[in-house]
This record gives C-alpha cells, structure tokens and sequence, in this order.
C-alpha cells in the first residue's frame, strides 16, 4: 500500500481539503450501491476508483478480492483512505495517490474503472475531460462505470449549489467520446432510497453509465 501526492489544481484541491478538515470522516464508508451491484457481477481483477475519498469502494473492493487503486485530489481523503485499508485488513491489495484527475496518468490497465459521484461544487472540476481520459485506463474486456447524483441527494442544498446542473445519462455517455470498440450496457437513471446525516430515509436520482471495452481479439482492424 502506498499513497503518492502528486500535482493537482490549487483551488479545488484547497477547497476539498478544507472541506475533508471540517470532521475526522465526511462519507459514510459504505460502497456505493451502483458499483457493488455491478462488481459484484465481474470476475475480480484489477480496479481503479476516480475520486475515491476516504476509500470506502476501494477497500470494500479489495474485501472482495481485487487489486483496487484509488485516485483523489485530497491528500486527507487519500490518507484517511489508506488507514481504512490497513483497519480492514487489506492494505496489500490496496493503493491510494493524492493527484490531479485532470493529468494524471499511469502505465497500468484496469478490468474495471469506476467514479461514483465525481461531482464537485461550488469549486469545479474538469468533470468532462476526466471521464474521456477515464477509458484510456481501461483494460482489453474491462468496463468503465460512472455513477453521478442525476437529481439534488437531498431538499436542503445551500443557496451556493442550488443553480449546479446535474448530468444525463446521454451526457456523461457523450463526455466518454467512446469508439466503436466499446458496448454501452447500460446509460440509464436509476431511482434509489438513501439516508439523511439524520437517519431519515429519502429517494434520490442516479446516472449510471456502464460501458464495456471489446476484448482485444475481436476488435477489428
């Protein structure tokens, strides 16, 4: 296991460590629904989590068996992340890198490569270009998964993050400026029943776009 801190864009980056210095943890630890529903379904193998946070999908990953590496801007939440690991048991199969998603770049390939909810505001992101650079770390057969909040997670946003357009499906399917050697699975909404920081249960709005990369012996050409 290793955390490697790494160039990343000043603004956004001071932003969210401030936001990671507000409490000891800001997420709740658990794996996103979406990638646990879908994970759960691919042979284990090797997995890349895109704006991780603290870690919570990539150590729930390793629990099931990959070799899981997470990428965030925060070196607070790479960190945190890091410790989660070792408390789970699974730092060996696990790595964390504090970097830039926007220039970030490494030599390995991942049979699967998710972002759950890589959305950023008030401060932005270089979401678009992210998720286009995303499938580029897609292994020959692998799949590319994004989850997005399609809709407001909750009634109560502050007044800064009221005018924050959501993604379509059909536009975060567009960002990943996919050829004609990937299946789209799935580019669809999904309804999900979440909890309030009060424990309060309410429904929230999911993008999900899951796409599929042909395994190399039957691309053409």
């Amino acid at each position: 296991m290793h955390t490697h801190p790494e160039r990343s864009d000043t603004t956004a980056r001071a932003w969210w460590e401030a936001r990671y210095a507000e409490r000891a943890g800001i997420w709740s630890g658990r794996v996103n629904a979406v990638l646990a529903d879908v994970a759960s379904s691919l042979p284990v193998g090797r997995a890349l989590d895109l704006g991780c946070g603290e870690g919570g999908d990539v150590v729930w990953l390793a629990q099931q068996g990959w070799e899981a590496t997470g990428v965030d801007l925060s070196v607070t939440a790479v960190t945190r992340g890091s410790r989660a690991a070792v408390a789970a048991g699974v730092e060996e199969r696990t790595a964390f890198v504090a970097a830039d998603l926007g220039s970030w770049e490494t030599a390995a390939r991942f049979d699967l490569v998710t972002a759950s909810f890589l959305q950023s505001w008030p401060v932005a992101i270089p979401r678009g270009a992210i998720l286009a650079r995303a499938a580029g770390f897609v292994a020959s057969g692998g799949h590319l998964l994004v989850t997005a909040h399609a809709a407001p997670p909750h009634g109560d946003l502050p007044e800064e993050l009221r005018s924050y357009r959501f993604p379509t499906p059909a536009e975060d399917l567009a960002a990943m400026t996919l050829d004609a050697g990937w299946e789209v699975v799935a580019a669809e909404l999904r309804p999900r029943t979440a909890t309030t920081p009060e424990g309060s249960p309410h429904e929230v709005l999911d993008s999900v776009v899951l796409a599929r990369r042909a395994p190399r012996n039957t691309l053409v050409g």
